[in-house]
């Protein structure tokens, strides 16, 4: 009878300790996603996105009015706020007669040019009233990054649906060397960029091999974009990202799809997002991380 009862004993403290590490396993992966949504409505998250302009060389106007160059159409919004000046690698800002805006929160008068990009060295932010701009370069095109600060995409936004939180999709992964230091990754535009490559992760589910080549973009953990069989179904069309921890001296390191999140295109059609390399669109379902949103 005593044995009976320790017996009893040992598998409830077992089943009693497997939860509590279930349990404490689920809250990890729910602050983790807590921080995500948090980033995402940050005034650099992705959901206050209004407009992606792009800009030819010489004066781009820039207002409501009909026939700009770069026209952001809202009523509140100056007829012609001012100007984007863009020559050689450079961007400068003029101001419109009777307007002014604020470059890095300092408010900038007159009709002089300011200049707000030189070959991606500055962080340069403008604004006016609740709306930001930046610009970007991509490859060989210069663009206007635009928020509205009280986007209707940001203040309705509502969370992203995610798949049940489950620990077996936490997988042991092995880095191997890539056959090739660089990766060639596309974007939404067509561009195609060689990117520093971390080596090809090695994984298997249920019983089978299956690779994805990362990406070392110099911060503290490597990045992955990827497709599988979910994508343009219960997931996002064009993939999802992910981070995993640097590998230690053995090459050893996890990959947990539980933390898959959806590329800034899945919320708003002013990105310029990477699409998975064709080795890193896996021939199985992933019913774990983000959900598709919205549809896009």
């Amino acid at each position: 009878m005593r044995k009976i009862l320790y017996s009893l004993l040992l598998l409830n403290f077992f089943f009693l300790a497997n939860a509590q590490k279930t349990n404490s396993y689920a809250k990890s992966i729910n602050e983790w996603h807590k921080a995500r949504i948090a980033d995402l409505k940050t005034p650099n998250g992705w959901l206050n996105l209004e407009g992606l302009f792009w800009l030819h060389k010489g004066a781009n106007s820039f207002g409501k009015k009909e026939g700009s160059d770069c026209k952001y159409d809202n009523a509140v919004f100056p007829a012609e706020l001012g100007s984007f000046i863009y020559e050689g690698d450079s961007v400068l800002w003029m101001n419109a007669a009777n307007n002014s805006i604020k470059v890095n929160g300092v408010l900038v008068n007159g009709t002089k040019p300011v200049k707000v990009f030189y070959k991606e060295e500055q962080a340069i932010t403008m604004s006016w009233s609740h709306f930001t701009w930046t610009i970007i370069k991509r490859e060989d095109k210069m663009g206007v990054r635009f928020r509205n600060l009280e986007a209707k995409t940001l203040t309705g936004f509502k969370g992203i649906e995610r798949f049940t939180i489950d620990s077996s999709w936490r997988i042991k992964a092995t880095m191997v060397a890539a056959s090739q230091n660089l990766l060639m990754i596309t974007n939404v535009l067509g561009q195609t960029t060689a990117t520093k490559t971390a080596g090809k992760l090695l994984f298997t589910i249920d019983n089978k091999e299956y690779s994805l080549d990362v990406i070392d973009e110099g911060g503290p953990n490597l990045f992955i974009v990827f497709a599988d069989e979910t994508s343009g179904k219960t997931t996002y069309g064009a993939g999802r990202f992910i981070d995993i921890p640097k590998p230690d001296a053995l090459g050893n390191t996890e990959i947990d799809f539980n933390k898959a999140y959806n590329p800034p295109c899945a919320f708003t059609a002013f990105a310029t997002c990477p699409l998975p390399p064709a080795q890193n669109r896996l021939k199985v379902g992933i019913p774990a991380g983000e959900k598709n949103y919205g549809n896009h």
